[in-house]
């Protein structure tokens, strides 16, 4: 078997916003996806071992901010490769509370979707969160950012808790 025919898969690659509480926090995310239009809902792919997850989990709200292609790769790391258990991710980062009080970051960001959690599954290593958009904006055209040219053309790695993430052979 050749896991890595799973990257024909079209994703995108996102930044998530959570909150619970006081507790803010953002991660980057390639598995998100509409799942109905009435009512509005779509779905977040997030590892059980993540920050964001355990904030998702009790605040019951996320935001998704849609990445352009110019986003460096030192800005998706940031998200990607550290937790919000140690660091504060947004400090310096342009980003404003929705509707629902979670973070929507705003740089690099071409739009964003923001939901309340509706129904959550077990997925394994994953739990998919559903939600109920509350409301999403279109902030600039450009090109978004999705997962085959971050990893094709950016070169960019694959943190261990992604969806994606195939442990090479030793």
């Amino acid at each position: 078997m050749n896991l890595k025919a799973l990257f024909y898969l079209s994703y995108g690659l996102y930044l998530v916003g959570s909150r619970s509480g006081d507790r803010l926090n953002g991660q980057t995310a390639n598995s998100v996806f509409q799942v109905t239009t009435i009512p509005a809902n779509f779905a977040v792919a997030i590892n059980k071992k993540n920050y964001s997850h355990d904030l998702i989990s009790d605040g019951k709200v996320l935001t998704v901010s849609v990445m352009s292609q110019d986003t460096p790769l030192s800005f998706i790391g940031n998200f990607g490769f550290k937790s919000g258990r140690d660091t504060d991710k947004l400090k310096g980062v342009n980003f404003k509370l929705g509707q629902t009080q979670a973070p929507i970051i705003l740089d690099y960001t071409l739009a964003y979707i923001e939901g309340k959690v509706v129904n959550q599954m077990d997925v394994g290593s994953h739990t998919l969160f559903i939600a109920e958009l509350v409301d999403s904006a279109i902030l600039k055209d450009g090109e978004p950012m999705i997962y085959a040219y971050y990893r094709n053309i950016k070169r960019g790695a694959t943190p261990k808790v992604a969806p994606t993430y195939i442990e090479e052979a030793k």
